[in-house]
């Protein structure tokens, strides 16, 4: 028998969301050095590594499955759903992939990478005034699904818990299992929260010494793309710091834009605006420790945000 005769002539089709997690972690190296004790170590886990580029493919992938599955999402129905960005173009690549339309509501400050990589999808797009934020976004979505129930399966990332559950069943046990259960100190922005409540529960019931630090802006008034100032905006409903042991951590804007810049030119990193911030906020953090085991969230990679001059710019 020839090899190609021995090769399988009908290779496994695989479903794309089957990809989704598993992304990596790696450890600063050049950025804490000098900064904090050698012994605080500083790991982030790149979700830029995502089929569709971010951590939103995690939370897409959930709430698209959970809707099919109790019945309410079916062959050739319109999802609806309001974004910063990252979750649209989560939603669009699956949306393609499984045969359903996809209407955004999206601030119109939104990058121009994520509008073409959208246009791209054929993702219908309804932007938003930008002074209100992903609120303004959020109150749309509402709006049209109001007038107009039959035609769209409305996700609602903010309230659905299927968000949250995603990052319970794959961030948290990927953070245990990479730093073999060494983890010290979880770090994530807040956009909807899901990112934080879902990782932050798996780990403290894992181990309830686990600190979980949340971040956001450090004021109402900031440009930091995707992220919510939780005292000024619209609470998601799936945020529930009560049920967990927290930290608030504010974020420079200025801070989170010299971090971008240094990532990429001292750990080769093309990280994004909420990475910057993240990693802004755990090295504060990281000062004030002795030792301990750090892991950031970068929620995504710098090159969907190439176009903003002001953020490449050296200060």
């Amino acid at each position: 028998m020839s090899v190609l005769q021995a090769q399988d002539p009908s290779p496994k089709a695989v479903d794309l969301l089957d990809r989704v997690g598993q992304t990596p972690l790696v450890r600063l190296q050049r950025i804490p050095s000098g900064l904090v004790a050698d012994s605080v170590e500083i790991w982030c886990k790149l979700e830029w590594f995502n089929p569709g580029g971010s951590v939103k493919d995690r939370a897409a992938a959930a709430m698209v499955r959970d809707a099919e599955a109790r019945g309410v999402l079916r062959p050739g129905m319109s999802l609806l759903e309001a974004t910063s960005g990252n979750t649209g173009i989560a939603l669009a690549w699956i949306a393609a992939s499984r045969g359903y339309g996809l209407t955004l509501c999206m601030p119109r400050n939104a990058s121009a990478e994520r509008k073409r990589i959208l246009a791209a999808y054929g993702v219908q797009v309804v932007l938003t005034d930008p002074l209100e934020g992903t609120d303004g976004a959020i109150a749309q979505a509402r709006a049209m699904q109001a007038a107009d129930p039959d035609r769209y399966v409305y996700l609602d990332q903010y309230s659905n818990p299927a968000n949250w559950q995603a990052h319970f069943r794959t961030t948290g046990p990927e953070l245990w299992s990479d730093t073999g259960g060494r983890i010290t100190d979880f770090v994530a922005t807040l956009g909807t929260s899901g990112t934080f409540m879902g990782t932050s529960r798996y780990l403290q019931q894992r181990h309830p010494h686990v600190r979980c630090h949340a971040v956001q802006p450090d004021s109402p008034f900031h440009g930091l793309e995707g992220m919510k100032h939780m005292e000024s905006a619209l609470v998601p409903a799936i945020y529930q710091p009560e049920s967990l042991q927290v930290q608030h951590l504010g974020a420079s804007t200025e801070g989170a834009f010299e971090l971008v810049r240094r990532l990429a030119q001292e750990e080769g990193l093309l990280a994004g605006i909420s990475s910057g911030a993240a990693l802004w906020a755990a090295l504060r953090l990281a000062k004030t420790m002795d030792s301990g085991v750090i892991v950031v969230v970068m929620p995504d990679g710098g090159g969907r945000y190439l176009s903003e001059s002001h953020l490449w710019e050296e200060k």
